[in-house]
């Protein structure tokens, strides 16, 4: 059944069934081109007296914008397919958020998918969300040696690379080896010289990079690196856990440890406690990404914060807009210090040179 309104002093009928652009253009006697001009959110929004006439007429009648339809006309759906090993990582779950700013910054919209840091998985999530029509994909799985990047230029799908990178895809990353860098060059000039390091696994670039970081800084400073002081882990709180309890039980065992990522530094934080040490006197520990977690545990933990909004940003760019020079854009971390850092105390070292000489 057709419905009469009354919209400015005009008649309006409508015909039964979803309201349509031509109603709403009736009722506020422009025409169709003008109703979707106004009424389309990514154009800045116009307060003249037409535009409130239309959207007071729209408003009037119900009438819901067809995003499906325009994304039709566009070719494009203005939806975005992220892929990231798995929520339950503070960092992971941190990209997705600033990926989804930044995505409604320009009317778009993000949809994750996990896939446990598993390969295979990665394949059938890209192709599940292509499939589902998303205009390009953000990786945060990228694998040194990962033959998929490789295969979406292949296939000619819009993707980026998100805080890791293959070396060659468009990728959105911080500077993983100035972090590194950075993070060392801290407990360098506290004055600690044995420094261990929690490094994290070797597929991931981001892990690699502030293992580069790392030894460049020791290097700087003419510290040699044992080969005991640097033990591999995942990402994950446990693995932290276990390799700091791996340098800790070395004799002399080290003043200070840089793990990662923050994830891995809080398992070195209790294991610390448990083997009745303190931090900072007996250990320094930094970490790194500055999870909100970090800055509220009982001491506060050193680390280097990733400017993960201006990652999700470029990200964005890149997908959209590829733009010229290097396909890798790098954002620069910044050290925060807290409670978990501090000089290495001369009881420190001579406690270790009397465990060096009785051992």
């Amino acid at each position: 059944m057709n419905q009469h309104h009354q919209i400015g002093g005009i008649e309006v009928i409508q015909r039964e069934g979803r309201v349509t652009l031509h109603d709403v253009a009736a009722a506020a006697g422009v025409s169709k081109s003008t109703v979707s001009r106004i009424l389309d959110e990514r154009l800045p929004r116009s307060e003249s007296e037409t535009a409130k006439r239309v959207r007071e007429a729209a408003l009037e009648l119900g009438y819901i914008r067809d995003n499906s339809a325009a994304s039709l006309r566009r070719g494009k759906t203005m939806t975005l397919g992220v892929i990231v090993p798995r929520l339950t990582d503070t960092v992971m779950a941190m990209l997705y958020e600033a990926i989804t700013r930044a995505a409604t910054r320009t009317h778009q919209f993000a949809i994750v998918a996990t896939t446990e840091d598993q390969p295979e998985q990665v394949r059938i999530a890209a192709d599940r969300l292509l499939n589902r029509g998303v205009d390009g994909l953000i990786l945060a799985t990228a694998r040194d040696d990962d033959p998929f990047p490789a295969e979406l230029r292949a296939r000619g799908v819009p993707f980026v690379l998100a805080l890791r990178t293959d070396g060659e895809s468009p990728s959105s990353i911080g500077d993983d080896r100035l972090g590194g860098y950075l993070a060392t060059r801290h407990l360098i000039d506290l004055g600690h010289t044995r420094i261990g390091l929690i490094s994290g696994p070797g597929f991931a670039s981001s892990a690699r990079l502030r293992r580069e970081g790392f030894q460049d800084a020791m290097a700087e400073a003419g510290l040699r690196i044992q080969p005991e002081w640097i033990v591999d882990s995942s990402f994950g709180i446990e693995s932290g856990a276990e390799a700091a309890d791996t340098l800790l039980r070395l004799n002399p065992r080290p003043t200070a440890i840089f793990a990662v990522n923050d994830n891995t530094a809080i398992g070195a934080l209790s294991v610390i406690q448990r083997l009745g040490l303190s931090v900072p006197q007996d250990v320094s520990v930094v970490g790194y990404n500055d999870i909100p977690l970090v800055s509220l545990l009982p001491i506060p933990l050193s680390t280097v914060r990733v400017p993960f909004n201006q990652i999700a940003s470029t990200a964005l760019e890149l997908l959209m807009r590829p733009i010229t020079g290097d396909a890798i854009q790098m954002a620069t971390p910044t050290l925060i210090p807290r409670q978990s850092t501090a000089p290495c105390s001369t009881s420190s070292r001579q406690r270790l040179m009397h465990e060096a000489i009785h051992t």
